[in-house]
């Protein structure tokens, strides 16, 4: 074989892995673009690489993917931006392969916004191992080799990983029912438009949270902590005004969809989504409001947005 079929070869190998390094780097980043540019400076180290000799490719990308990412995390930019109160995790529309693998609840818990923001609690070694052991199923010998480390300490952080996520998860964390919680987000919906916000306040669970990202314009997160005050910021965002359609680059209207695996709605004009609202539903009732406009933030479902194929909308022209 020569060089130019060789290297052909071997950039069809690096790809084969692709989507699996890339929801590997999105998990332990939480940023859709941090994670292709990770997987970018891989493919780079692989292509520099004397690849003959690498036995494995698969744990080898792995462990070169994850030590970017971990290098990311511990980086001083990283820690500026990372801020508590200025960091959300990107949001991703359903059917996105950096979502993926997805077949148990560990994977897919491990990808909702919760988690992953639940995650930053974590020590970035905490929480390599947490992903690597309940997202992709490693043992502890491999995770020991991927983060050179030994097995015992792989444990070790585990424990400690699951112990502060368990902890800080709230009570009655698990799937919902897909009808109920289009149910419960039509009739969120239906009350933040109407004003009724009583019935909004009823929704919401007694320690609900609701959080912002202010459309971008503020450096740090708007943050509300009691039902009330809640529907109220919600029932004055969702009141339409001349100015915030201004802003929105026209009139939107409002989709129902899955982010992350959880409810969601998204306010679109023509086929670009302007923002979008994120649900945590716990025991029938609305835990958690996240509220994301910034561009940079939806950048990617927003593209994805573009290539699916919408159901009618939930409201033609907010």
């Amino acid at each position: 074989m020569d060089s130019t079929a060789t290297d052909r070869f071997d950039t069809g190998r690096f790809e084969a892995s692709r989507n699996r390094l890339a929801s590997l780097a999105y998990r332990l980043l939480g940023s859709a673009a941090d994670a292709e540019d990770a997987v970018q400076d891989a493919f780079l180290h692989w292509q520099a690489a004397d690849r003959q000799r690498i036995k494995v490719p698969e744990a080898w990308l792995t462990k070169v993917v994850t030590n970017l990412c971990l290098d990311r995390l511990r980086s001083a930019q990283a820690r500026r931006e990372r801020t508590v109160g200025a960091w959300l995790p990107e949001p991703l529309l359903d059917g996105d392969p950096m979502l993926g693998p997805a077949d148990t609840f560990e994977q897919r818990e491990s990808v909702s916004l919760a988690v992953l923001t639940l995650m930053e609690r974590l020590s970035p070694l905490e929480r390599a191992v947490y992903l690597l052991r309940e997202a992709f199923s490693y043992s502890h010998a491999e995770i020991a080799d991927i983060l050179d480390i030994s097995e015992s300490a792989s444990q070790q952080h585990l424990h400690r990983a699951r112990r502060r996520i368990t902890a800080a998860r709230r009570r009655g964390v698990g799937e919902v029912d897909p009808a109920s919680a289009r149910r419960i987000v039509e009739e969120f919906l239906a009350a933040a438009s109407s004003g009724r916000t009583e019935r909004l306040a009823a929704l919401l669970t007694d320690d609900a949270t609701g959080i912002s990202d202010g459309a971008g314009l503020t450096e740090t997160l708007l943050q509300y902590d009691t039902p009330q005050r809640i529907a109220a910021v919600v029932r004055a965002g969702f009141r339409p005004t001349p100015a915030k359609r201004r802003f929105a680059g026209g009139t939107p209207a409002i989709h129902y969809a899955l982010v992350n695996g959880a409810s969601a709605i998204l306010f679109v004009v023509g086929d670009k989504v302007v923002g979008a609202v994120a649900f945590d539903i716990t025991n029938g009732k609305i835990a958690t409001v996240r509220g994301i406009a910034a561009p940079t933030r939806l950048a990617r479902l927003a593209e994805a947005w573009r290539q699916h194929e919408p159901d009618t909308p939930l409201i033609t022209q907010w």
